[in-house]
């Protein structure tokens, strides 16, 4: 059973309800470019929310219903793009505000697609691999009607990853009757994946703290850095900032945090890593507070681990002078002024790890041409959208003396209002 929900909240945003931040990030953007009234009033909400029950039957023969989402913000520049997360705690506020931002990831970064983002409420650490299929499988199933290449592309999210978007586009496929590889990105490269996806949001966070360095005067070679989360995205970083001669001083994972002010080698970790599952086990530093990860006197900051990690209660300890933000949504709505008062820059979320969602677009339209690039290609794309998306973010920002968080918003939003003017929306 399907059915459409919409509702309207006007209240001032408060720091645990992501769709009331998203709506005040929105419509401080809009204010500041003096667009039209119709621009908020159309964005405010979600274009359509859909919520679906998926019965999967258990491994011991007893069927078990979960609840799904997909919010669909707007197609105003073209087909909805956003994850699906398979997560306890996935509510519809937060798939909604989560489909808003990837409307304005998008934008940013110059890609044809509005927001879209998905979710099924479920513990997938207590599932075995054949529930996960099913529920995988089920869930297509519920949404078939709702997506597809032209309409809404889903790609992998918290707790979910390659194979199961394999099982997605598999299912997907068998509905339509033919081979539908572009309904769904990050999929495993023999299913028409992209080179270089894995990768992609660390090299792309990476592409613009080289671009902010230069910005602030900071020489990488001779800087230090934290990074809070050391999984896909974290870790990758680590390996790039190594190359470029930061110092990484302190790492974290859910299992604790280690510092050693010598710089912390990547491969010896990525080792400890491996064979150990957590960071905290590493021989080459000392055991810290994970908290602590957030407030060492480092010149960068990297958040690549889960969202309000930077609270109003600690924003005023945080000494870098540059935060990456690789994770979505780690800095509240209020520790967000804090940092900006301090005069800390701050790379957006929606900039900063967009590189996921770009080389999504790619995979997207190699699967679409049924023609693929080479890595190195991949890589050079991305490079260039990244550097571009960040110099007009930033010389939006220094136009109206914003932070590069308004900026961000502020490019976006003016493209989006130029495509609904154009389309006669307004």
């Amino acid at each position: 059973m399907a059915t459409m929900l919409q509702t309207v909240h006007n209240h001032a945003p408060s720091e645990d309800n992501p769709f009331q931040i998203a709506q005040q990030q929105i419509k401080k953007a809009c204010s500041a470019l003096k667009l039209e009234p119709a621009v908020f009033e159309i964005l405010k909400e979600p274009a359509q929310v859909l919520s679906v029950s998926i019965p999967v039957k258990m491994d011991d023969g007893k069927v078990k219903t979960f609840t799904g989402f997909r919010s669909q913000h707007t197609n105003v520049l073209g087909p909805c793009k956003g994850g699906i997360r398979f997560h306890p705690r996935v509510n519809m506020e937060e798939i909604k505000a989560l489909s808003m931002w990837m409307t304005i990831k998008c934008s940013v970064l110059g890609l044809p697609y509005g927001g879209g983002k998905g979710g099924v409420i479920c513990n997938p650490k207590e599932m075995s691999l054949g529930e996960l299929e099913r529920l995988c499988r089920g869930y297509i199933r519920a949404v078939a009607s709702f997506i597809g290449p032209d309409r809404d592309i889903p790609a992998p999210d918290v707790y979910t990853n390659a194979q199961m978007m394999a099982w997605m586009m598999d299912e997907y496929s068998k509905i339509q009757g033919y081979n539908v590889p572009a309904v769904i990105t990050g999929k495993p490269i023999a299913l028409g994946g992209s080179l270089g996806r894995a990768e992609a949001t660390a090299t792309g966070c990476v592409h613009t703290i080289v671009e902010a360095a230069g910005r602030l005067g900071l020489d990488l070679s001779a800087a230090t850095a934290s990074i809070q989360g050391w999984g896909n995205a974290g870790s990758n970083i680590h390996y790039l900032l190594s190359r470029l001669g930061v110092k990484v001083v302190a790492v974290s994972d859910s299992g604790g945090a280690v510092y050693n002010a010598d710089g912390i080698d990547y491969n010896s970790l990525y080792m400890c890593k491996q064979t150990t599952g957590s960071v905290v086990h590493f021989q080459g530093g000392k055991k810290i507070d994970p908290e602590e990860v957030l407030t060492l006197p480092v010149d960068i900051l990297i958040p690549a681990a889960l969202e309000n990690v930077i609270t109003a209660a600690n924003a005023g300890q945080i000494k870098a002078r540059l935060v990456a933000e690789a994770a979505n949504g780690p800095t509240t709505y209020e520790a967000d002024e804090i940092l900006h008062e301090k005069g800390i820059v701050v790379i957006p979320d929606i900039l900063a790890n967009a590189g996921g969602v770009t080389v999504s677009y790619f995979e997207w339209v190699q699967n679409m041409m049924h023609y693929y690039w080479p890595a190195e290609e991949v890589n050079q794309k991305l490079q260039g959208k990244m550097i571009q998306a960040f110099r007009e973010t930033y010389d939006m920002s220094r136009k109206h003396r914003v932070s590069l968080r308004m900026g961000a918003y502020m490019v976006a939003l003016d493209r989006i209002a130029a495509a609904m003017r154009l389309r006669g929306w307004l």
